[in-house]
């Protein structure tokens, strides 16, 4: 958990005892990206880099998915068997202190988690409730067209990874106006970022790199050979 500084900052604790990295974290408050300039409102997420706010696409954590606090079980086997997760806390001011809402873990993760854990109907009913609401998020006809533009420019892609790639792009960000803007309106550069990143999380060790403490950008930088690699071939062969 984060302890708030005399500076008003909040930082994860790095506890060394036990030899592992500290946490990842995640604050849910007001600001501006940093990096993509996106206008993060009331309740968004967000992470502290270098004392800079990044929104979830920029800090490469938007591929996780928001587990609420409340069900232990489920929580802690969801991080077990996610490579990647972030704990999400918010200010508390009547109390002054920060305080965990949830974790953020890859969505895979929480579906075996769910499978687990899911023991009588009830249980069953809210998974199929989650999964509509995610799917009401999803416009499909930009995801396919965003899928055929994406397909032209890397015929090497599966169709799968394709389908994946342009979901993802075009989910819809309550009131964000960011990178999935610019992915709506088809935009090559924001085609290529989605694949890219694509490639990052699902194709390189990108995401045990994070786990194990490494910043963002060494990790990127540990990746690109890969990542380009894979872009180069994905341009070039007919999946």
């Amino acid at each position: 958990m984060p302890t708030k500084s005399k500076s008003g900052r909040a930082s994860a604790v790095d506890d060394p005892k036990d030899g592992r990295p500290k946490e990842i974290v995640v604050f849910i408050r007001e600001s501006t990206c940093a990096e993509c300039g996106a206008e993060l409102r009331k309740g968004s997420f967000l992470r502290m880099e270098k004392e800079r706010p990044l929104c979830m696409a920029c800090a490469d954590l938007d591929h996780l998915v928001f587990l609420p606090s409340g069900d232990t079980a489920l929580t802690r086997r969801a991080r077990k068997h996610s490579t990647l997760d972030a704990v999400v806390v918010r200010f508390s001011r009547r109390r002054r202190r920060y305080e965990r809402q949830g974790v953020l873990v890859e969505e895979a993760a929480l579906a075996q988690a769910e499978r687990e854990c899911l023991a009588d109907a009830d249980a069953r009913e809210r998974t199929r409730e989650r999964a509509a609401a995610r799917r009401a998020e999803v416009d499909e006809q930009y995801v396919a067209e965003f899928t055929k533009r994406l397909g032209a420019s890397f015929p090497g892609c599966p169709v799968a990874e394709r389908q994946d790639i342009a979901a993802h792009a075009c989910q819809k960000y309550s009131g964000r106006v960011g990178r999935s803007a610019a992915a709506r309106e088809f935009d090559p550069t924001a085609i290529e970022l989605a694949v890219r990143a694509h490639i990052r999380h699902c194709h390189t060790s990108y995401d045990r790199l994070l786990a194990a403490g490494r910043d963002r950008s060494g990790a990127r930088a540990a990746v690109r050979k890969a990542v380009g690699e894979v872009l180069a071939r994905w341009r070039r062969e007919t999946s």
